[in-house]
């Protein structure tokens, strides 16, 4: 039975909203079939980059848009009911969503949507956040639904960190493939995908971040001068296990920890080079401690009030990324 008219176009926009979760290098792994009542999320393995042959990260930017979409059908008053790899016969088939209408929609509700909107992956040095131990326990609360672990890296674990973050880079140093995969996803080929010179770092800027990604270097003037070294907070997603349906959970808990940053006035920016390579994903184990699977790093810090907020990267169309059956 198809879905009311008003229902379908709320869901289309919640679609929308769900594209607006980050991805790997901004590929938007994903692909949505909206078929009467229901949103099929699957994976679009013609959107995996070659440094990610599990597909790991893929399923993480995947995750992080399954949370957005429940997050943007929860404001407009409808609860996405999600049942994760509903078909064992397709593992690119990551879920099945239906909709309940809600009782009432709190401002709470609303707020969460609109951070969707406003959240962006801050690659420049950022001042230490503010309140950090009245906020830490509000972002452990909201992914207590999920099984994944939050643990935020104490001041004295950076040198390792940043020596991992070399790690990584040194050893892909002469790796061809890896390099003309960051070349061609920073290059503006295409403008529906892939990362914009204004949100790219400067060298200078990427000099005073030791954790980042060394992507091909923004050309504009140096921002954030008084940073001579980034001060944000580093926090570690881990799950108990690798498989698929961690990688997934991991997204989803990623679009929570953004959002509610974002709320708080936070900037934030999503680090996994660091688990890309197995000798420096074995340095955040050891920070870590446990037997835990590092997935996903992020920067979490302020940025200056006065600064004007970069233009938000461009998403694939709506029709390249949601197919509508039952028309």
């Amino acid at each position: 039975m198809p879905a009311p008219t008003g229902q379908t176009e709320v869901i289309r926009d919640a679609v929308v909203a769900a594209c607006r979760a980050p991805s790997l290098h901004n590929v938007q792994p994903w692909r949505w079939v909206m078929d009467a009542d229901e949103v099929q999320l699957f994976l679009d393995p013609t959107r995996m980059l070659p440094s990610d042959r599990s597909g790991r990260e893929a399923l993480i930017g995947c995750g992080a848009a399954l949370d957005h979409l429940r997050i943007a059908t929860d404001s407009a008053g409808l609860h996405a009911n999600v049942d994760r790899f509903p078909n064992p016969n397709d593992p690119d088939h990551l879920a099945s969503v239906h909709f309940t209408p809600m009782d009432y929609v709190t401002e709470g509700h609303r707020r969460r949507a609109q951070a969707i909107w406003a959240r962006r992956s801050d690659r420049l040095p950022m001042e230490s956040p503010a309140n950090w131990e009245s906020f830490e326990p509000v972002l452990r609360d909201r992914i207590d639904r999920y099984r994944v672990h939050l643990d935020v890296l104490p001041e004295n674990s950076r040198p390792r960190l940043a020596q991992a973050s070399r790690l990584a880079e040194s050893l892909r140093l002469y790796d061809s493939g890896y390099h003309a995969e960051l070349a061609r996803w920073t290059v503006p080929f295409e403008e529906s995908a892939g990362i914009p010179d204004s949100s790219l770092a400067s060298t200078a800027e990427g000099d005073r971040v030791e954790v980042g990604r060394a992507f091909p270097a923004g050309h504009h003037h140096d921002r954030r001068v008084h940073l001579h070294e980034d001060q944000a907070t580093i926090v570690v997603l881990s799950t108990d296990g690798g498989s698929r349906a961690d990688a997934l959970e991991t997204g989803e808990a990623l679009s929570t920890v953004l959002l509610e940053c974002t709320m708080a006035d936070l900037a934030t920016c999503p680090l996994t080079h660091l688990t890309e390579v197995p000798a420096a994903r074995e340095i955040v184990e050891t920070l870590v401690g446990g037997t835990a699977v590092p997935q996903i790093l992020i920067r979490i810090g302020h940025a200056p009030a006065t600064e004007k907020s970069p233009p938000r990267t461009q998403r694939r169309r709506l029709d390249d990324v949601l197919e509508v059956r039952g028309r």
